[in-house]
Formats: C-alpha cells, sequence, structure tokens
C-alpha cells in the first residue's frame, strides 16, 4: 500500500459519519489519532494535513504508512507550535525527513531554532561535551538545527541537536584544520599538511567524495578554508609549494561539481603580499558576495587582505589592504551590514559600514585610537564571529559581546545613521575568564567554545532557555 493510501478519495469529495464534526481521525502505520480540522489547517494549504481537514474520510478512516511515533511529534508541533520534550529522543534528520514528507519542514526548521531564545545578553555556561582522547578540539562547525560536529586530532566527533554524543570516526588526518557541517550528518574537512578536500559521511565513517586543486606546478593542494552559500561549495586551496593559491567553487546541491575557479595567484620572486591564501571564508547573502580574508608575518609585521567576490563573474568587488594594526581575525554580519576584526597589535576591535566601502576611513576604532599604532601584538590569537544582531569577541579567556545602539542621527556623507557599538561581558562571574579561546561557533540556541588544552566543548545557552 501507498504511504498515504486514500487521499484521492479525500479530494475527490467523500465524507464519512464525522462530516459534520469538527474531529478528524487518522491511521498512522497502525496506531490511531484523532485532533481537530483547526490543527491540521495550522500545517498550511499546501500540507499533507490540509487534505485531512477538509473531510473525513468516506465510511472510514484514512491510513498512513508511516512511523505513528514521528507522527505524534509532528502533530504535538501543530497543537502547541513547540516540538514536546520527547522529541530529543529521535534523530533531527528523522524528524526532518518526516516533516519533508507532510509538507510542514519550514514549521519544525522555526520551531528548533525558535524553541528557546537566543537571548546572547543571557547567555551563561550550562554544559561541558567531553571528547575522549587527548587531544584538544582544533575546529568545530554547527548545524542551524543545532547539531555540532568537533575536530580533535585525527578524529572527528559528533552531537546531534539534543547535545547526545552521536559518533566519533577516525579520519586519513593528522591533525583538521578546516571543518564545515554539510549536514548532521555529512561534513567538509581539510587539513594544512594533507592533501584534498574530503567529504565525510560521518556516520557510516567513509570518505564520500575527494576534491582536488590542479595547480600549475602539479603539486599537492591543502585547505586553507571552508565556506558555503545555499548553492556553492568554497574551498580555498594552497599549492604544497606554498607559491599558488585559488578559491574554487564547487555545486552543493548535486554531487560538488566544480563550477568555477576565482583569485587564482601565484607569487612572484620575493613579493610574498601578491599571494595570501585565503583562511577565512564566509558568504554574504544579502550582498550575494563571498568574503575571503587572509594575513602572514612579513618584514614590516602582519599584512592581509580581505576581499569581496562576485562569485558569478568572478570579480573583486572590494578589497581592504591590512597594513595598520592587521587583523587577528575578521568576521561580517549580514544582519548588521558590516564587517568586524580585532587589531592584531592593539587588541582592539573595529568595524567597517558594508554599505560605505570604497571610502578613505573604512574602518572604525570602537576603543582606544592610541593603542592602534603599537606592535605589542596585544590582539594575538584573539578571536571574532557574528550571529543575529551581535558579534563576540574573544579575549584571551574573556568573552565580549558587541551590540548596536540605534541614535537615529543621520549620516551627511552618506545619508545612513550614524553607528554606535556598545560592549557587554558575557556570562554571570562564574564563568569569566579561563583558558584562552580557540574556536566559537553557534547552532539553534546555542554557543559553542573551544579552550586551548581542554578536551571538551562549552555549551552555552539562556538561563531561561526552554526545549
Amino acid at each position: 500500500m501507498p504511504p498515504f493510501a486514500g487521499l484521492a478519495s479525500l479530494s475527490n469529495g467523500f465524507h464519512g459519519k464525522h462530516s459534520d464534526s469538527n474531529i478528524i481521525t487518522i491511521d498512522v502505520g497502525g496506531q490511531i489519532f484523532q485532533t481537530t480540522k483547526q490543527t491540521l489547517s495550522l500545517a498550511g494549504p499546501k500540507s499533507v494535513f490540509s487534505n485531512l481537514s477538509v473531510s473525513q474520510f468516506g465510511g472510514g478512516v484514512p491510513f498512513i504508512d508511516r512511523d505513528p511515533e514521528l507522527f505524534s511529534i509532528l502533530l504535538s508541533l501543530l497543537r502547541t507550535g513547540y516540538l514536546p520534550s520527547k522529541a530529543k529522543a529521535f534523530e533531527i534528520q528523522d524528524l526532518i525527513f518526516e516533516a519533508q514528507f507532510y509538507g510542514i519542514e519550514s514549521l519544525l526548521v522555526n520551531s528548533i531554532s525558535n524553541a528557546s531564545q537566543f537571548d546572547a545578553f543571557d547567555l551563561e555556561k550550562s554544559l561541558f561535551l567531553p571528547l575522549n582522547g587527548r587531544d584538544s578540539p582544533s575546529t568545530i562547525s554547527t548545524t542551524p538545527y543545532g547539531s555540532l560536529h568537533v575536530a580533535h586530532g585525527s578524529k572527528i566527533t559528533s552531537f546531534d541537536w539534543s547535545l547526545r554524543r552521536k559518533s566519533t570516526i577516525l579520519t586519513q588526518f593528522t591533525a583538521i584544520d578546516s571543518l564545515l557541517a554539510l549536514s548532521p550528518s555529512l561534513a567538509a574537512a581539510g587539513a594544512t599538511d594533507f592533501s584534498g578536500l574530503q567529504i565525510l559521511d560521518l556516520e557510516k565513517g567513509f570518505v564520500r567524495e575527494t576534491l582536488n586543486w590542479e595547480n600549475i606546478t602539479k603539486s599537492s593542494s591543502t585547505v586553507q578554508a571552508i565556506g558555503s552559500s545555499p548553492e556553492y561549495l568554497f574551498t580555498s586551496f594552497e599549492s604544497g609549494r606554498r607559491n599558488s593559491n585559488s578559491i574554487l567553487v564547487y555545486d552543493l546541491q548535486g554531487s560538488f561539481r566544480p563550477i568555477s575557479e576565482i583569485g587564482h595567484y601565484e607569487i612572484y620572486g620575493a613579493e610574498l603580499d601578491s599571494a595570501i591564501p585565503a583562511t577565512k571564508l564566509k558568504w554574504v547573502s544579502s550582498f550575494n558576495l563571498l568574503m575571503a580574508c587572509g594575513s602572514h608575518g612579513g618584514p614590516s609585521g602582519m599584512v592581509g587582505n580581505i576581499k569581496f567576490w562576485d562569485v558569478k563573474s568572478g570579480n573583486v568587488v572590494c578589497e581592504l589592504k591590512e597594513k595598520t594594526d592587521c587583523f587577528s581575525d575578521v568576521t561580517v554580519s549580514d544582519n548588521l551590514s558590516a564587517i568586524f576584526k580585532v587589531g592584531v597589535n592593539s587588541g582592539e576591535f573595529f568595524y567597517a559600514d558594508l554599505r560605505k566601502l570604497g571610502g578613505v576611513n573604512q574602518w572604525v576604532c570602537l576603543g582606544d585610537k592610541r593603542k592602534v599604532a603599537n606592535v605589542k601584538k596585544e590582539g594575538a590569537g584573539c578571536k571574532i564571529e557574528s550571529h543575529g544582531n551581535q558579534v563576540f569577541s574573544s579575549k584571551g579567556g574573556d568573552l565580549e559581546l558587541w551590540s548596536e545602539v540605534l541614535m537615529g542621527s543621520k549620516g551627511s556623507e552618506y545619508g545612513f545613521e550614524e553607528r554606535i557599538f556598545r560592549k557587554n561581558l558575557m556570562g554571570r562571574a562564574k564563568d569569566a575568564g579561563g583558558r584562552k579561546i580557540i574556536n566559537m561557533n553557534f547552532g539553534g540556541n546555542k554557543m559553542f567554545v573551544t579552550r586551548k588544552d581542554q578536551q571538551f566543548v562549552e555549551v552555552w545557552q539562556s538561563s531561561t532557555r526552554g526545549f
């Protein structure tokens, strides 16, 4: 029998004994459920449930050949707008597949992301996720649903959306430097000392694809950074001889076939600055641009660049060359239409408005401007990431939260509101300090933090969190 036996009859207008009633009876996998037409109508007109809310089966009960336990979770979602606590016992991917069948995937995704509001000002350290072995996390990656992948040594450990440990696999890498979650069970991984980008099935523990860059010298190509948009997978490669680099664009929706190559650079002679590989890639959806940035130490100190690429044309739309107080780390925020950095020398926080790029004074220092010219490298190792309307920055073992304060005044040069950002320390007194922060990432309603020489992941959540 097909999964949804009898739906055709429903659409033809057959009515049963409950046709004048508000009660709908459904048989799912042999288990009887009863609900109301109003509840089913909340699924929307394009969902499978919309047919059920129109009329009851003529003389019988419609049968759906699906898992009744998963159905009960989704029915509870329709009734309350939230997932019940028992949903934590299920794999998120199973719920997603089931929601796709019923046509309510968007409701499920929204409920997961909103189950507990991500309140940046109320985050506190709530949980520690231990890792097997002696290796500290080198990099972490999350999915929008809150599942987590952690690279530590040659291994990758995965946690599901309820933070249950799912699996630990052993990879071919000695150490993993770049990791990007493509789904709760699929990830892209690369290393600076191992050739190729690997697409890994984290549940079955095998390499699904290996992607390489064929450079001019025919040498190996190591991965420097990974990023993605809804359509594309981006990978920054550097030749094994470190004399050339490029960013390759792959089809993320199909079989990871190469689409194009952007930013191919070669080093000529002593001109080291002519080919700095991108060590961070981030998609800016509101501008349809890819941010690629990288830096290196030279005779005159740290230098670097931040480029914004139009992927379709392969052209650089804007470039910021970093010479004075080069970034220790940089991020971009879609919501705030701005890029942010921590100066490697001063350790101060800077922003540049994406709507004003190309102007003379692009960076605005939000700290002590007198520190900008010093060379104490107070910002060395600082990390910075954006999430929603906030920007999170690490200073050693502490976390800073930067948010915008809207003042309502207008800037005469560009016609945009003047921008003021304020800093807050995060967490309660018990959360302050600790070892140097190595990684920050966000998934669902959580923030994940790893620190130097610690074999676990910190989970930060709102103190008033729900499901």
